[in-house]
């Protein structure tokens, strides 16, 4: 089986951490870095955390590179009311002693894309993206393709009416990197809320993981509990969005989701601020930088998603038809 190298840029953060965990148990993919960046939580933060889930599942072995502790310029604005205290769901895991790397994240970056293209998964804000950018932007060209779980169509937003928090949280990072895409006639594979809202893990799902795999199933609901709650309390859905995991899942199988190809503009002020502006019409005959993804079929996820962390062939998932 030929791995595609991919770095994987996250804030963990409950869902990053999930999906972190359905990377390194796929064998297509050959995580050679994990970049941390200020997001749901703070980068020290997201670094402890980052560590906590790579003990859980014996792959310390992957280096872990401390980002950006702020936005290129607006306030930096956490998450940890989605995510709680500690950003796992104060779940309040035993801290991992060591592991800091010498060189931090943009480095890492620059230094590996100078050698060989690398593919990156992007879960968090764009903030260590737009800071290699202007660092060196000949290591960005050679980024191979990027997956960004940021942004959203039609869906409404997360953290305002239209702006989804990844893009939200750092505006003139993720607008940065969407003009040099454009200018460099790339395309970013944008999985936003219009995707991700359909990925509902429900306690149906949690509890048939914790009869196919007690511990594994154990240590999803003690971060996800703190997720279902403010979920119930916000969006009144009963479960959890979690969002991250099919920007993986979707980089692996580009049959898990479906849309188009468009321009992309990032609003960075105002009462939109955040908002992914997609010209689905073609209105300013631009050339598309981003292939926005609009339909996504839950099932194939779950079983996807199921089948990877639990070491099961996905045959032998009975899952609800319905769920």
């Amino acid at each position: 089986m030929n791995q595609k190298k991919v770095i994987i840029d996250c804030d963990p953060g409950i869902d990053d951490s999930l999906a972190l965990m359905l990377a390194l148990k796929s064998k297509e993919l050959d995580v050679i870095g994990i970049t941390i960046v200020c997001g749901n939580a703070p980068v020290e933060m997201g670094f402890e955390n980052a560590k906590k889930i790579l003990k859980q599942i014996d792959r310390l072995d992957v280096p872990i590179y401390i980002g950006e502790r702020k936005p290129m310029k607006r306030d930096y604005i956490h998450a940890l009311d989605t995510h709680g205290e500690d950003g796992l769901g104060e779940s309040f895991l035993p801290q991992v002693d060591g592991y800091e790397q010498e060189m931090g994240a943009v480095d890492f970056f620059a230094s590996i894309l100078k050698k060989e293209k690398v593919s990156v998964i992007a879960l968090g804000p764009m903030t260590n993206l737009a800071a290699l950018i202007k660092q060196d932007p000949g290591a960005f060209e050679q980024i191979e393709e990027l997956v960004s779980m940021g942004g959203t169509f039609k869906s409404y937003g997360n953290c305002s009416p239209v702006a989804e928090y990844n893009y939200w949280c750092d505006p003139d990072a993720a607008a940065l990197v969407y003009d040099t895409m454009y200018e460099k006639g790339k395309r970013i594979h944008m999985i936003g809320l219009d995707v991700t809202r359909k990925i509902v893990l429900t306690p149906t799902i949690l509890e048939y993981i914790c009869r196919l795999d007690k511990k594994m199933g154990d240590f999803i609901k003690k971060i996800t509990k703190f997720y279902f709650d403010f979920h119930w309390e916000w969006e009144h859905i009963v479960g959890c969005v979690i969002n991250d995991p099919l920007a993986v899942a979707y980089f692996i199988d580009r049959n898990m989701c479906q849309g188009f190809d468009s321009f992309v503009q990032i609003e960075t002020q105002g009462i939109s601020l955040g908002q992914s502006v997609v010209d689905s019409m073609s209105f300013y005959r631009k050339e598309p930088n981003a292939k926005v993804l609009t339909e996504v079929d839950p099932q194939r996820f779950f079983r996807f998603f199921l089948s990877r962390l639990l070491e099961i062939e996905t045959e032998k998932l009975d899952l609800l038809q319905d769920m």
